[in-house]
């Protein structure tokens, strides 16, 4: 139980990011947009928001806050980067896979063309702070093991984090924009048959994933690291798309998955504590996080039944 109880925080850690940016792809797969961009648009908020923590911090009267404004620099960054993926797939009527594909694979060079420009590197450089820790919640943290496991030692992003998966339950279905994403991930046709405007709700919801995944990004690498690189993000908006079919395209399934992927990351870090598994190679916990999330989608991929349109051209003259 003491070994849990410090694992964890770390948990929480590893699972914030991917819980936001899951967040972020049920926004636009929910409105028919199957985002696969959302490593790329971690990778350019992550970015984005070590770059405004390394120029503020330093700056008298804003500096204790750059890690803040980091994150929101990721979330403007995410939405800036997102709006490519809209262009390109709603109103070019691009492939959703291949113009993700596409959009990752540019996040890696510009973002490192971007450091060599800004920093003359390929990373940024290191921040000093970041976003702290919150040693511990009054009250809350002198409840019984729970205190302990959540509500000490832990980064104040988590509590985003819930924050968010209630207010996407709330919007996704209990609103009529809700009401009215969710028609046009399903029947798009009938959708726009009953004066709903599929481009403008798609639109929405797509730019609600970038600025998602953008701060996931960016919480990531503020919360974890102390440079933006470009293995910063190492597969994080993979494994997002992961917990979101896991979670059935629902926020609460993808809260639940989330902290299922940190705590199979978390597990690589104090294997060494657990005498059964400190005598296999730390190479194999390092690939643990991605095994399950290749067994988690085989598993469950054909069980979930996500939105019926979504990965569809929508053409408005079919019926």
């Amino acid at each position: 139980m003491k070994l849990l109880i410090s694992m964890f925080p770390t948990v929480l850690l590893v699972a914030t990011p991917i819980i936001i940016a899951a967040l972020g792809g049920l926004f636009s797969e929910r409105s028919g947009i199957v985002n696969i961009a959302l490593e790329g648009i971690m990778m350019v908020g992550g970015f984005a928001g070590a770059t405004v923590c390394v120029l503020l911090e330093s700056q008298p009267g804003i500096g204790a806050y750059a890690g803040w404004m980091g994150i929101l620099a990721g979330l403007i960054a995410g939405v800036v980067y997102s709006l490519l993926l809209a262009v390109s797939t709603i109103s070019f009527k691009a492939d959703h896979t291949i113009a993700g594909t596409a959009l990752n694979m540019l996040a890696s060079g510009i973002t490192v063309y971007l450091c060599q420009i800004i920093f003359g590197q390929q990373r940024t450089k290191s921040f000093i702070v970041g976003i702290s820790k919150v040693k511990r919640i009054p009250i809350l943290s002198n409840i019984p093991i729970i205190g302990k496991m959540i509500f000490s030692n832990v980064y104040p992003t988590i509590f985003i984090a819930v924050i968010l998966v209630l207010f996407t339950y709330f919007l996704v279905f209990k609103t009529r924009f809700g009401l009215r994403l969710r028609a046009c991930g399903e029947n798009p046709q009938a959708a726009e048959s009953v004066g709903i405007n599929v481009y403008k709700v798609r639109y929405i919801s797509v730019l609600i994933s970038g600025a998602l995944a953008g701060s996931a990004g960016a919480i990531m690498v503020l919360t974890s690291g102390i440079q933006y690189t470009i293995s910063s993000i190492h597969g994080v908006g993979f494994i997002a798309i992961a917990a979101l079919i896991f979670g059935k395209w629902n926020p609460f399934g993808v809260l639940g998955a989330g902290i299922f992927f940190g705590f199979s990351s978390a597990l690589g870090v104090y294997a060494s504590m657990i005498p059964i598994l400190k005598l296999l190679p730390s190479e194999f916990f390092a690939a643990i996080p991605y095994v399950l999330t290749v067994v988690a989608l085989i598993i469950f991929s054909g069980k979930s039944v996500g939105p019926k349109a979504a990965g569809e051209i929508f053409d408005s003259s079919k019926r």
